[in-house]
């Protein structure tokens, strides 16, 4: 799998990218702040939201964005994906981040106030991580576990973590007589949304559930976000949840199986899933929503990903929104602007081929 691009393609990427304060890190702002002006002649807020699994990458998108260009400003809130779409969709945001793309029934009302009524909008698959299983337990860094066993225990069928169906594929882990503490998002979530979608498709049996961005059964522990799930893991005890592998930290991680091997997480088992996943059919050429094939058992494979989009107008009432847009677009899927998030944030960088199909969306903003 090529995930290197050709960087002379970019060597002008420098002269459209933006900078600006940004509301979402103090941190960034500050390194703005110190930056040399540079002599774009971009000015305006740019805003945006919406998935808080992006909220690494996109500190991190900004900050290096700003630094190019002194008239904007950059703000992205991560709500989270469900707030982020809605705010979209009534024109409160002139872009948004998505753990999951827009569905043909969403489409298919064309209620996008900020959009020019009857146009395409922009879905690109700029972030690309797996979704770590996270847990917190004494003496226990690291467990083996399927499909069905993981779907067991978010479920709630399976509530101990001296359970058979645990041990038998870690028999070398100390694991205790105690009460296992599920945690999930209390917040609509693409991440939870893609976990389900994982366990749906490889776990039927156990996850009968309708796929969806709410949490689908009763028990466990709610939080909030992200950053809420991964307190509650941490201050917790015997604990389990799932995240953005980006804030898996220094907690206990799960190997998921796929095919006859226990997979680790890592950026590069991640993209070889979305890679080898089509499009969704019957999308407009700006749409490129990807149809994940989470039962894969090729070599290597990581199933659980999460492929977060960013999502625009294609034509926007405002043209100076559009414009904007078109600019922070073009640096986030840049060679710059991925191996900034991958180094921050740990996504797989999108593909060559990926990467010319996003290009051309973009390249259609206005």
């Amino acid at each position: 799998m090529n995930i290197t691009r050709n960087a002379k393609r970019w060597g002008g990427i420098a002269a459209i990218a933006i900078a600006g304060s940004v509301v979402l890190s103090s941190c960034a702002a500050n390194e703005a702040s110190s930056s040399e002006p540079s002599e774009s002649s971009l000015s305006g807020t740019l805003v945006g939201g919406g998935a808080s699994s992006q909220a690494t990458a996109q500190e991190a998108w900004v900050a290096a964005f700003q630094t190019a260009n002194s008239g904007v400003t950059v703000e992205y809130d991560p709500t989270g994906s469900g707030t982020g779409r809605d705010n979209f969709i009534a024109g409160a945001n002139s872009f948004t981040g998505s753990d999951r793309a827009f569905k043909d029934e969403e489409l298919a009302a064309d209620n996008f106030a900020g959009c020019v009524p009857g146009s395409d909008i922009v879905e690109i698959p700029a972030y690309i991580s797996p979704i770590a299983i996270i847990f917190n337990v004494e003496g226990v860094d690291a467990l083996n576990l399927d499909a069905a066993t993981i779907a067991a225990i978010f479920k709630g069928d399976v509530t101990q973590w001296n359970d058979n169906a645990i041990v038998s594929q870690n028999p070398d882990a100390k694991l205790p007589a105690a009460t296992i503490n599920a945690v999930h998002r209390s917040d609509e979530s693409g991440t939870t949304e893609n976990f389900a979608e994982y366990l749906s498709a490889a776990a039927p049996e156990v996850w009968d559930a309708e796929v969806s961005g709410d949490w689908a059964y009763p028990g466990g522990e709610a939080a909030q976000g992200t950053s809420g799930v991964v307190d509650a893991v941490t201050g917790g005890t015997n604990t389990i949840g799932y995240a953005d592998a980006s804030r898996a930290g220094d907690l206990g991680t799960v190997a998921v199986k796929a095919g006859s091997d226990y997979v680790n997480y890592s950026a590069e088992a991640a993209a070889a899933i979305v890679d080898a996943s089509p499009l969704v059919e019957s999308r407009a050429a700006t749409d490129l929503a990807i149809e994940l094939d989470r039962t894969s058992d090729a070599e290597g494979v990581y199933p659980i990903v999460l492929v977060s989009y960013l999502i625009a107008c294609s034509e926007y009432e405002d043209a100076a929104a559009g414009e904007l847009t078109k600019a922070y677009f073009t640096y986030v899927i840049s060679d710059e602007g991925q191996k900034v998030a991958a180094e921050s944030a740990g996504i797989a960088p999108i593909s060559a081929s990926l990467f010319e199909k996003a290009q051309a969306a973009v390249n259609a903003i206005s």
